[in-house]
Protein backbone atom coordinates (compact mmCIF):
# COMPACT_ATOMS: atom_id res chain seq x y z
CA UNK A 1 0.00 0.00 0.00
CA UNK A 2 2.54 2.77 1.11
CA UNK A 3 4.47 1.34 -1.96
CA UNK A 4 1.33 2.11 -4.90
CA UNK A 5 1.38 5.44 -2.39
CA UNK A 6 4.72 6.65 -3.44
CA UNK A 7 4.51 5.61 -6.58
CA UNK A 8 1.13 7.88 -6.94
CA UNK A 9 3.33 10.79 -5.02
CA UNK A 10 5.74 10.50 -8.09
CA UNK A 11 3.49 10.15 -10.82
CA UNK A 12 2.01 13.19 -9.43
CA UNK A 13 5.53 15.30 -9.31
CA UNK A 14 6.58 14.21 -12.89
CA UNK A 15 3.29 15.33 -14.04
CA UNK A 16 3.53 18.78 -12.26
CA UNK A 17 6.98 19.17 -13.76
CA UNK A 18 6.23 18.60 -17.25
CA UNK A 19 2.91 21.03 -16.89
CA UNK A 20 5.57 23.88 -15.10
CA UNK A 21 7.76 23.68 -18.42
CA UNK A 22 4.88 23.55 -20.74
CA UNK A 23 3.86 26.84 -19.17
CA UNK A 24 7.50 28.28 -18.97
CA UNK A 25 7.43 27.63 -22.91
CA UNK A 26 4.76 28.62 -23.76
CA UNK A 27 4.42 32.75 -24.46
CA UNK A 28 2.24 34.65 -22.19
CA UNK A 29 0.75 38.30 -22.53
CA UNK A 30 3.04 41.03 -20.30
CA UNK A 31 1.76 44.10 -20.43
CA UNK A 32 1.25 46.52 -17.45
CA UNK A 33 -2.62 45.84 -16.99
CA UNK A 34 -2.12 41.92 -16.10
CA UNK A 35 -2.45 42.51 -12.07
CA UNK A 36 -5.43 40.84 -11.49
CA UNK A 37 -3.63 37.84 -9.38
CA UNK A 38 -3.84 39.78 -6.29
CA UNK A 39 -4.90 36.60 -3.70
CA UNK A 40 -7.10 36.34 -0.52
CA UNK A 41 -5.41 38.33 1.59
CA UNK A 42 -5.99 41.97 -0.09
CA UNK A 43 -9.21 41.62 -1.31
CA UNK A 44 -11.81 43.00 0.22
CA UNK A 45 -14.38 40.64 -0.48
CA UNK A 46 -17.20 39.33 2.26
CA UNK A 47 -17.38 35.30 2.76
CA UNK A 48 -20.91 34.04 2.93
CA UNK A 49 -22.11 30.33 3.13
CA UNK A 50 -22.25 29.24 -0.16
CA UNK A 51 -21.34 32.88 -2.09
CA UNK A 52 -18.85 36.19 -1.99
CA UNK A 53 -20.57 39.96 -1.86
CA UNK A 54 -18.32 42.46 -3.69
CA UNK A 55 -18.78 46.16 -3.57
CA UNK A 56 -18.97 48.17 -6.54
CA UNK A 57 -16.38 50.85 -7.32
CA UNK A 58 -19.08 53.19 -8.89
CA UNK A 59 -21.39 54.81 -6.61
CA UNK A 60 -23.10 56.69 -9.43
CA UNK A 61 -25.16 54.84 -12.56
CA UNK A 62 -25.72 55.67 -16.13
CA UNK A 63 -29.94 56.06 -16.16
CA UNK A 64 -29.96 55.36 -19.41
CA UNK A 65 -27.78 52.02 -19.13
CA UNK A 66 -28.50 50.64 -15.85
CA UNK A 67 -31.76 48.01 -16.11
CA UNK A 68 -34.00 48.18 -12.89
CA UNK A 69 -35.22 44.66 -11.25
CA UNK A 70 -36.60 43.07 -8.03
CA UNK A 71 -35.06 44.53 -5.32
CA UNK A 72 -34.10 48.05 -6.27
CA UNK A 73 -35.99 50.64 -4.46
CA UNK A 74 -38.00 53.47 -5.93
CA UNK A 75 -38.52 57.10 -4.30
CA UNK A 76 -41.53 58.80 -5.75
CA UNK A 77 -42.51 62.15 -4.68
CA UNK A 78 -46.15 63.94 -6.47
CA UNK A 79 -46.26 67.63 -5.85
CA UNK A 80 -49.49 69.49 -6.06
CA UNK A 81 -51.75 70.57 -3.69
CA UNK A 82 -50.70 68.40 -1.18
CA UNK A 83 -47.25 66.25 -1.64
CA UNK A 84 -47.54 62.29 -1.81
CA UNK A 85 -44.45 60.23 -1.32
CA UNK A 86 -43.88 56.56 -1.86
CA UNK A 87 -40.98 54.51 -1.16
CA UNK A 88 -41.21 51.56 -3.20
CA UNK A 89 -39.63 48.02 -4.21
CA UNK A 90 -39.87 46.54 -7.51
CA UNK A 91 -40.85 43.02 -6.81
CA UNK A 92 -39.64 39.81 -7.04
CA UNK A 93 -41.50 39.55 -11.03
CA UNK A 94 -40.28 42.77 -11.44
CA UNK A 95 -43.29 45.03 -10.68
CA UNK A 96 -43.90 48.29 -8.55
CA UNK A 97 -47.07 48.40 -7.11
CA UNK A 98 -48.15 52.18 -6.60
CA UNK A 99 -51.07 52.44 -4.07
CA UNK A 100 -54.21 54.26 -5.95
CA UNK A 101 -52.58 53.53 -9.11
CA UNK A 102 -51.88 49.67 -9.46
CA UNK A 103 -48.98 48.12 -10.93
CA UNK A 104 -46.59 48.61 -13.04
CA UNK A 105 -44.34 46.13 -15.14
CA UNK A 106 -40.78 47.67 -15.02
CA UNK A 107 -39.11 44.19 -16.38
CA UNK A 108 -36.18 44.92 -18.69
CA UNK A 109 -36.23 48.31 -18.89
CA UNK A 110 -33.50 50.84 -18.41
CA UNK A 111 -34.03 53.59 -15.55
CA UNK A 112 -35.14 56.25 -18.08
CA UNK A 113 -37.21 54.15 -19.44
CA UNK A 114 -38.90 53.13 -16.10
CA UNK A 115 -39.09 56.90 -15.17
CA UNK A 116 -41.10 57.48 -18.58
CA UNK A 117 -43.59 54.39 -18.06
CA UNK A 118 -44.23 55.39 -14.21
CA UNK A 119 -44.60 59.30 -14.63
CA UNK A 120 -47.62 58.45 -17.96
CA UNK A 121 -49.53 55.91 -15.34
CA UNK A 122 -48.99 58.66 -12.71
CA UNK A 123 -50.80 61.37 -15.19
CA UNK A 124 -53.84 58.81 -15.97
CA UNK A 125 -54.78 59.50 -11.86
CA UNK A 126 -53.12 62.93 -11.21
CA UNK A 127 -53.15 66.48 -12.71
CA UNK A 128 -51.18 69.56 -12.58
CA UNK A 129 -48.76 68.07 -10.42
CA UNK A 130 -44.54 67.68 -10.25
CA UNK A 131 -43.46 64.23 -10.45
CA UNK A 132 -39.62 63.48 -8.93
CA UNK A 133 -38.62 59.62 -9.46
CA UNK A 134 -35.46 58.56 -7.94
CA UNK A 135 -33.61 55.23 -7.58
CA UNK A 136 -32.47 55.67 -3.87
CA UNK A 137 -31.01 51.94 -3.45
CA UNK A 138 -29.78 49.17 -5.49
CA UNK A 139 -30.76 45.46 -5.29
CA UNK A 140 -27.81 42.85 -5.15
CA UNK A 141 -27.44 40.33 -8.00
CA UNK A 142 -25.69 36.90 -8.09
CA UNK A 143 -22.97 36.61 -10.82
CA UNK A 144 -20.54 33.42 -11.50
CA UNK A 145 -16.81 33.75 -12.43
CA UNK A 146 -15.75 30.96 -13.55
CA UNK A 147 -12.71 29.44 -15.99
CA UNK A 148 -9.34 30.16 -15.75
CA UNK A 149 -9.51 31.68 -12.11
CA UNK A 150 -7.70 31.11 -8.77
CA UNK A 151 -11.40 30.19 -7.42
CA UNK A 152 -14.49 29.66 -9.80
CA UNK A 153 -17.02 30.91 -7.37
CA UNK A 154 -20.38 32.22 -6.99
CA UNK A 155 -20.42 36.52 -6.03
CA UNK A 156 -23.04 38.72 -4.96
CA UNK A 157 -22.60 42.10 -6.21
CA UNK A 158 -24.63 45.38 -6.15
CA UNK A 159 -26.97 45.86 -9.16
CA UNK A 160 -24.72 49.14 -10.62
CA UNK A 161 -21.19 46.27 -10.49
CA UNK A 162 -19.63 46.03 -13.95
CA UNK A 163 -16.87 43.99 -14.93
CA UNK A 164 -14.11 44.99 -13.58
CA UNK A 165 -15.37 45.42 -10.24
CA UNK A 166 -15.93 41.33 -10.40
CA UNK A 167 -12.41 41.04 -12.15
CA UNK A 168 -10.09 42.91 -9.59
CA UNK A 169 -12.09 42.48 -6.11
CA UNK A 170 -12.22 38.71 -7.23
CA UNK A 171 -9.81 36.51 -5.98
CA UNK A 172 -7.69 36.62 -8.92
CA UNK A 173 -7.18 35.38 -12.57
CA UNK A 174 -4.59 32.89 -13.21
CA UNK A 175 -1.61 33.95 -15.02
CA UNK A 176 -2.83 32.11 -18.05
CA UNK A 177 -5.73 33.94 -17.99
CA UNK A 178 -7.16 36.06 -21.67
CA UNK A 179 -8.51 39.44 -20.26
CA UNK A 180 -9.36 40.42 -24.31
CA UNK A 181 -11.47 37.34 -24.54
CA UNK A 182 -13.82 37.54 -21.43
CA UNK A 183 -17.44 35.31 -22.60
CA UNK A 184 -20.35 36.70 -20.50
CA UNK A 185 -23.13 34.40 -20.89
CA UNK A 186 -26.95 35.73 -19.66
CA UNK A 187 -29.54 33.88 -18.26
CA UNK A 188 -31.54 34.27 -22.21
CA UNK A 189 -28.67 32.39 -23.54
CA UNK A 190 -26.85 35.44 -24.72
CA UNK A 191 -23.17 35.55 -25.16
CA UNK A 192 -21.61 38.20 -25.27
CA UNK A 193 -17.29 38.60 -25.90
CA UNK A 194 -15.55 41.89 -23.92
CA UNK A 195 -12.08 43.06 -24.55
CA UNK A 196 -11.45 44.37 -21.13
CA UNK A 197 -7.98 45.95 -21.60
CA UNK A 198 -9.45 48.32 -24.40
CA UNK A 199 -11.58 49.61 -21.34
CA UNK A 200 -8.27 49.88 -19.96
CA UNK A 201 -6.66 51.62 -22.60
CA UNK A 202 -9.41 53.73 -23.56
CA UNK A 203 -12.38 54.23 -21.41
CA UNK A 204 -14.45 52.53 -23.26
CA UNK A 205 -17.69 51.46 -21.46
CA UNK A 206 -19.16 49.02 -23.94
CA UNK A 207 -15.81 46.79 -22.88
CA UNK A 208 -16.62 46.96 -19.36
CA UNK A 209 -20.59 46.21 -19.16
CA UNK A 210 -22.84 46.23 -16.47
CA UNK A 211 -23.49 42.44 -14.58
CA UNK A 212 -27.11 41.71 -14.63
CA UNK A 213 -28.66 39.01 -12.89
CA UNK A 214 -27.37 35.28 -13.78
CA UNK A 215 -24.71 36.78 -15.26
CA UNK A 216 -21.91 34.24 -15.79
CA UNK A 217 -18.83 35.42 -16.73
CA UNK A 218 -15.68 32.80 -18.12
CA UNK A 219 -12.49 33.54 -18.39
CA UNK A 220 -10.88 31.92 -21.45
CA UNK A 221 -6.59 30.18 -21.03
CA UNK A 222 -4.51 32.58 -23.35
CA UNK A 223 -3.99 29.99 -26.38
CA UNK A 224 -3.11 32.41 -28.89
CA UNK A 225 -0.66 35.90 -28.89
CA UNK A 226 0.89 38.79 -30.70
CA UNK A 227 3.78 40.85 -30.15
CA UNK A 228 4.24 44.69 -30.67
CA UNK A 229 7.92 45.73 -30.45
CA UNK A 230 9.63 48.92 -30.82
CA UNK A 231 8.67 52.77 -30.89
CA UNK A 232 5.44 52.08 -29.72
CA UNK A 233 4.39 53.04 -25.72
CA UNK A 234 3.05 49.75 -24.45
CA UNK A 235 5.41 47.07 -26.47
CA UNK A 236 4.25 43.74 -25.40
CA UNK A 237 2.73 40.56 -26.29
CA UNK A 238 -0.96 40.66 -26.02
CA UNK A 239 -3.92 38.52 -26.54
CA UNK A 240 -4.69 37.69 -30.12
CA UNK A 241 -8.01 38.56 -31.23
CA UNK A 242 -10.08 37.11 -34.58
CA UNK A 243 -10.34 40.30 -36.88
CA UNK A 244 -8.12 42.66 -35.50
CA UNK A 245 -5.97 44.76 -37.70
CA UNK A 246 -2.50 45.77 -37.13
CA UNK A 247 -3.66 49.43 -36.68
CA UNK A 248 -5.73 48.29 -33.94
CA UNK A 249 -3.06 47.16 -31.98
CA UNK A 250 -0.62 49.65 -32.54
CA UNK A 251 -3.51 52.02 -31.09
CA UNK A 252 -3.86 49.42 -28.51
CA UNK A 253 -0.25 49.60 -27.61
CA UNK A 254 -0.63 53.49 -27.23
CA UNK A 255 0.06 54.83 -30.80
CA UNK A 256 3.50 55.03 -32.39
CA UNK A 257 6.21 56.86 -30.66
CA UNK A 258 7.94 60.21 -32.05
CA UNK A 259 10.93 58.67 -33.23
CA UNK A 260 8.66 55.52 -34.75
CA UNK A 261 10.42 54.91 -38.66
CA UNK A 262 6.81 54.71 -40.06
CA UNK A 263 7.66 53.65 -43.32
CA UNK A 264 9.00 50.14 -42.98
CA UNK A 265 6.83 48.62 -40.33
CA UNK A 266 7.70 45.27 -40.54
CA UNK A 267 5.26 41.87 -39.90
CA UNK A 268 6.94 38.94 -39.03
CA UNK A 269 4.32 36.06 -39.43
CA UNK A 270 4.48 32.24 -40.10
CA UNK A 271 3.32 30.65 -43.23
CA UNK A 272 0.19 28.38 -43.20
CA UNK A 273 2.08 24.86 -41.84
CA UNK A 274 3.27 27.17 -38.75
CA UNK A 275 6.62 26.30 -39.67
CA UNK A 276 8.36 29.00 -41.35
CA UNK A 277 8.67 32.59 -40.92
CA UNK A 278 7.94 35.84 -43.28
CA UNK A 279 8.03 39.34 -43.33
CA UNK A 280 5.92 41.68 -45.04
CA UNK A 281 6.45 45.28 -44.73
CA UNK A 282 3.94 48.42 -44.94
CA UNK A 283 3.70 51.74 -44.29
CA UNK A 284 1.34 52.95 -41.47
CA UNK A 285 -0.65 55.15 -43.92
CA UNK A 286 -0.53 51.62 -45.91
CA UNK A 287 -1.82 49.81 -42.83
CA UNK A 288 -4.83 52.57 -41.22
CA UNK A 289 -5.88 52.66 -45.28
CA UNK A 290 -5.77 49.16 -45.94
CA UNK A 291 -6.60 47.66 -42.97
CA UNK A 292 -4.48 44.70 -42.42
CA UNK A 293 -5.69 41.81 -40.66
CA UNK A 294 -3.16 40.36 -37.69
CA UNK A 295 -2.78 36.80 -37.42
CA UNK A 296 -2.08 34.69 -34.51
CA UNK A 297 1.67 35.02 -33.68
CA UNK A 298 2.04 38.01 -36.01
CA UNK A 299 4.96 39.72 -35.07
CA UNK A 300 4.67 43.73 -35.29
CA UNK A 301 8.39 45.27 -35.28
CA UNK A 302 8.16 49.37 -35.36
CA UNK A 303 12.13 50.61 -35.74
CA UNK A 304 13.37 53.71 -34.36
CA UNK A 305 14.85 56.43 -36.85
CA UNK A 306 18.28 56.44 -36.97
CA UNK A 307 20.49 59.48 -35.02
CA UNK A 308 16.83 61.34 -35.06
CA UNK A 309 16.72 63.91 -32.14
CA UNK A 310 20.00 61.85 -30.72
CA UNK A 311 21.05 64.44 -28.06
CA UNK A 312 24.74 64.52 -26.79
CA UNK A 313 26.27 65.82 -24.11
CA UNK A 314 28.76 65.85 -21.28
CA UNK A 315 28.83 66.50 -18.27
CA UNK A 316 31.66 69.28 -16.33
CA UNK A 317 31.64 70.00 -12.72
CA UNK A 318 33.88 70.60 -9.92
CA UNK A 319 36.32 73.78 -10.32
CA UNK A 320 36.03 75.64 -13.70
CA UNK A 321 34.49 78.72 -14.12
CA UNK A 322 31.27 77.72 -15.90
CA UNK A 323 30.29 73.58 -14.42
CA UNK A 324 27.33 72.04 -16.44
CA UNK A 325 26.20 70.37 -19.27
CA UNK A 326 28.04 71.14 -22.68
CA UNK A 327 26.90 69.94 -26.07
CA UNK A 328 29.37 68.02 -28.35
CA UNK A 329 29.93 67.11 -32.12
CA UNK A 330 30.19 63.31 -32.21
CA UNK A 331 33.75 62.05 -32.51
CA UNK A 332 35.18 65.90 -32.70
CA UNK A 333 35.04 67.58 -29.69
CA UNK A 334 37.80 67.29 -27.64
CA UNK A 335 38.47 67.40 -23.40
CA UNK A 336 40.33 70.80 -24.30
CA UNK A 337 37.44 72.05 -26.34
CA UNK A 338 35.01 71.78 -23.54
CA UNK A 339 37.51 72.87 -21.04
CA UNK A 340 38.28 76.11 -23.23
CA UNK A 341 33.77 76.45 -23.06
CA UNK A 342 33.92 76.05 -19.66
CA UNK A 343 36.35 79.20 -20.03
CA UNK A 344 39.13 77.42 -17.83
CA UNK A 345 39.60 76.23 -14.34
CA UNK A 346 39.43 77.79 -11.41
CA UNK A 347 42.66 78.67 -9.24
CA UNK A 348 41.60 76.42 -6.57
CA UNK A 349 41.15 73.26 -9.10
CA UNK A 350 43.20 70.40 -9.02
CA UNK A 351 44.23 68.29 -11.77
CA UNK A 352 46.08 65.46 -10.46
CA UNK A 353 42.97 64.53 -9.17
CA UNK A 354 40.75 65.41 -12.34
CA UNK A 355 38.97 62.22 -13.56
CA UNK A 356 36.83 61.49 -16.84
CA UNK A 357 34.41 58.95 -16.42
CA UNK A 358 33.03 56.71 -19.46
CA UNK A 359 30.01 54.55 -19.59
CA UNK A 360 30.01 51.77 -21.70
CA UNK A 361 26.70 50.31 -23.06
CA UNK A 362 26.47 47.05 -22.63
CA UNK A 363 29.83 46.86 -20.05
CA UNK A 364 29.06 43.76 -17.83
CA UNK A 365 30.39 42.78 -14.34
CA UNK A 366 33.31 41.20 -13.44
CA UNK A 367 32.03 37.46 -12.04
CA UNK A 368 35.19 36.46 -10.93
CA UNK A 369 34.79 40.03 -8.32
CA UNK A 370 30.88 39.12 -7.74
CA UNK A 371 32.05 35.51 -6.54
CA UNK A 372 34.70 37.29 -4.66
CA UNK A 373 32.46 39.86 -2.97
CA UNK A 374 30.72 36.66 -1.62
CA UNK A 375 33.64 35.52 0.46
CA UNK A 376 35.34 36.27 3.66
CA UNK A 377 38.78 37.48 2.88
CA UNK A 378 40.20 35.60 5.40
CA UNK A 379 39.07 32.39 2.65
CA UNK A 380 40.48 33.91 -0.24
CA UNK A 381 43.69 32.47 -1.74
CA UNK A 382 46.99 35.25 -1.96
CA UNK A 383 46.18 35.97 -5.32
CA UNK A 384 41.97 36.00 -5.00
CA UNK A 385 42.97 38.74 -2.09
CA UNK A 386 45.18 40.66 -4.25
CA UNK A 387 42.81 40.10 -7.19
CA UNK A 388 40.10 41.46 -5.11
CA UNK A 389 42.12 44.33 -3.23
CA UNK A 390 43.16 45.31 -7.07
CA UNK A 391 39.46 45.67 -8.36
CA UNK A 392 37.95 47.18 -5.16
CA UNK A 393 40.60 49.90 -6.01
CA UNK A 394 39.70 49.97 -9.52
CA UNK A 395 37.10 52.80 -10.98
CA UNK A 396 34.36 51.92 -12.64
CA UNK A 397 34.50 53.69 -16.34
CA UNK A 398 37.17 55.92 -15.64
CA UNK A 399 39.73 56.78 -18.48
CA UNK A 400 43.24 57.19 -18.05
CA UNK A 401 43.64 60.79 -18.76
CA UNK A 402 47.14 62.63 -17.29
CA UNK A 403 45.31 66.03 -16.96
CA UNK A 404 48.75 67.95 -15.44
CA UNK A 405 50.60 66.71 -18.53
CA UNK A 406 47.31 68.01 -21.25
CA UNK A 407 46.80 70.85 -19.72
CA UNK A 408 50.35 72.36 -17.93
CA UNK A 409 52.76 70.93 -20.27
CA UNK A 410 50.08 70.81 -23.63
CA UNK A 411 51.20 67.21 -24.45
CA UNK A 412 48.17 66.86 -27.11
CA UNK A 413 48.55 63.03 -26.96
CA UNK A 414 46.05 63.21 -24.08
CA UNK A 415 43.72 65.02 -25.41
CA UNK A 416 40.74 62.17 -26.01
CA UNK A 417 38.05 63.08 -28.54
CA UNK A 418 34.71 63.06 -25.77
CA UNK A 419 31.70 60.38 -25.63
CA UNK A 420 28.08 61.11 -25.23
CA UNK A 421 27.49 60.75 -21.61
CA UNK A 422 31.12 61.79 -20.21
CA UNK A 423 31.54 62.79 -16.82
CA UNK A 424 34.47 65.23 -16.07
CA UNK A 425 35.32 66.00 -12.63
CA UNK A 426 37.89 69.06 -11.61
CA UNK A 427 37.90 68.63 -7.71
CA UNK A 428 39.37 71.49 -5.56
CA UNK A 429 42.80 71.06 -5.08
CA UNK A 430 43.87 69.79 -1.78
CA UNK A 431 46.95 71.42 0.28
CA UNK A 432 47.44 68.70 3.35
CA UNK A 433 47.82 65.22 3.65
CA UNK A 434 45.68 62.83 5.66
CA UNK A 435 46.88 61.31 8.77
CA UNK A 436 45.20 58.18 9.51
CA UNK A 437 45.31 55.44 12.12
CA UNK A 438 47.31 54.99 14.96
CA UNK A 439 48.95 58.20 15.50
CA UNK A 440 48.75 60.42 19.07
CA UNK A 441 47.03 63.11 17.11
CA UNK A 442 45.67 62.08 12.74
CA UNK A 443 43.98 64.52 11.12
CA UNK A 444 44.96 66.89 8.50
CA UNK A 445 48.45 68.36 7.96
CA UNK A 446 49.15 71.31 5.75
CA UNK A 447 51.28 69.70 2.36
CA UNK A 448 54.90 71.09 2.36
CA UNK A 449 57.05 69.77 -0.82
CA UNK A 450 60.30 69.25 1.51
CA UNK A 451 58.34 67.61 4.37
CA UNK A 452 59.60 63.82 4.51
CA UNK A 453 56.85 60.72 5.67
CA UNK A 454 58.90 61.00 9.45
CA UNK A 455 58.69 64.70 9.71
CA UNK A 456 54.55 64.37 8.96
CA UNK A 457 54.41 61.44 11.86
CA UNK A 458 56.14 64.18 13.81
CA UNK A 459 54.02 66.75 13.25
CA UNK A 460 51.61 64.11 14.50
CA UNK A 461 52.51 63.54 17.43
CA UNK A 462 54.37 60.63 16.74
CA UNK A 463 53.08 56.87 16.82
CA UNK A 464 50.03 55.99 18.87
CA UNK A 465 50.71 53.14 21.63
CA UNK A 466 48.80 50.48 19.86
CA UNK A 467 50.74 51.57 16.22
CA UNK A 468 52.74 48.77 14.25
CA UNK A 469 55.59 51.35 13.52
CA UNK A 470 56.96 49.08 10.65
CA UNK A 471 53.74 48.75 8.48
CA UNK A 472 53.26 52.05 7.68
CA UNK A 473 51.60 52.96 4.36
CA UNK A 474 51.17 55.50 1.63
CA UNK A 475 47.75 55.73 -0.16
CA UNK A 476 48.33 57.87 -3.17
CA UNK A 477 45.44 60.35 -3.59
CA UNK A 478 45.64 60.25 -7.32
CA UNK A 479 46.01 56.18 -7.99
CA UNK A 480 44.35 54.94 -4.78
CA UNK A 481 47.42 52.65 -4.75
CA UNK A 482 48.88 51.71 -1.21
CA UNK A 483 52.59 51.53 -0.96
CA UNK A 484 55.12 50.78 1.78
CA UNK A 485 56.75 53.92 3.42
CA UNK A 486 60.18 52.89 2.73
CA UNK A 487 59.17 52.78 -1.41
CA UNK A 488 57.55 56.36 -1.49
CA UNK A 489 59.96 58.53 -3.63
CA UNK A 490 57.47 61.55 -3.05
CA UNK A 491 54.49 62.72 -1.30
CA UNK A 492 51.73 64.43 -3.05
CA UNK A 493 48.99 66.51 -1.91
CA UNK A 494 45.85 64.69 -0.65
CA UNK A 495 48.11 61.46 0.48
CA UNK A 496 46.95 59.55 3.04
CA UNK A 497 49.84 57.82 5.82
CA UNK A 498 48.13 55.25 7.19
CA UNK A 499 49.51 53.58 10.39
CA UNK A 500 47.05 49.79 11.08
CA UNK A 501 46.43 48.67 14.65
CA UNK A 502 48.42 46.24 16.35
CA UNK A 503 45.63 43.38 17.55
CA UNK A 504 45.25 42.56 21.07
CA UNK A 505 46.59 39.07 22.27
CA UNK A 506 43.59 36.81 23.38
CA UNK A 507 41.68 37.51 26.70
CA UNK A 508 42.88 35.30 29.91
CA UNK A 509 39.77 34.15 30.05
CA UNK A 510 39.64 32.74 26.22
CA UNK A 511 42.75 30.88 26.89
CA UNK A 512 41.51 29.61 29.79
CA UNK A 513 38.45 28.11 28.15
CA UNK A 514 41.06 26.93 25.62
CA UNK A 515 43.27 25.19 27.74
CA UNK A 516 40.31 23.44 29.50
CA UNK A 517 39.27 21.83 26.57
CA UNK A 518 42.90 20.58 25.61
CA UNK A 519 43.28 19.84 29.46
CA UNK A 520 40.09 17.65 28.95
CA UNK A 521 40.87 16.06 25.60
CA UNK A 522 44.19 14.61 26.72
CA UNK A 523 42.35 13.03 29.67
CA UNK A 524 39.99 10.95 27.37
CA UNK A 525 43.34 9.58 25.31
CA UNK A 526 44.58 8.96 28.93
CA UNK A 527 41.68 7.21 29.84
CA UNK A 528 40.83 5.19 26.15
CA UNK A 529 44.81 4.21 26.28
CA UNK A 530 44.32 2.92 30.04
CA UNK A 531 41.62 0.91 29.33
CA UNK A 532 43.10 -0.42 26.36
CA UNK A 533 45.63 -1.81 28.44
CA UNK A 534 43.78 -3.50 31.03
CA UNK A 535 41.80 -5.09 28.40
CA UNK A 536 44.77 -6.41 26.69
CA UNK A 537 46.45 -7.97 30.16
Amino acid sequence: MKFGHIIYQLIIFVLAIFLANSFAQQQLPNYPERTFQAGKDSLKIKPGKDFYTIEATEGSIDPDEYRVGPGDKIFISISGVLEVVHNLVIDQEGWLYIPKVGAIDLKNLTLTEAREKIINNLNKYYKNVEIFISLVDFRKNKVSLTGDVIRPSLYVLSANSRLMDLITTSYGLSKTANLRNINVVSKDGTNKQYDLLSFLRFGDYEKNPTLREGDVVIIDRVDEVVNISGEVKYPAIYEFIEGESISDLIELAGGLLSRAKTDTIEIIGFDLLGKKQLSDYFSYDELKNSNVMLKKQDHVVIRRIPEYYEDNYVNLEGFVKYPGWYKIIKDQTTLVDIIEEASGFRKEASLTEATLKRTMEGEEKDPEFERLKLIQSADMTEDEYDYYKSKSRQTSGRVVIDFVDLFINNNLDENIVLRKGDFITIPEQKDYIIMLGQFVNPGKIIYHPDLTIKDYITLAEGFGWRALEGEVRVIKAKTGEWIDADDVVKLEPGDTIWVPEDPPGPKFWEIFMDGLQIIAQLAAIIAATAAIVIATR
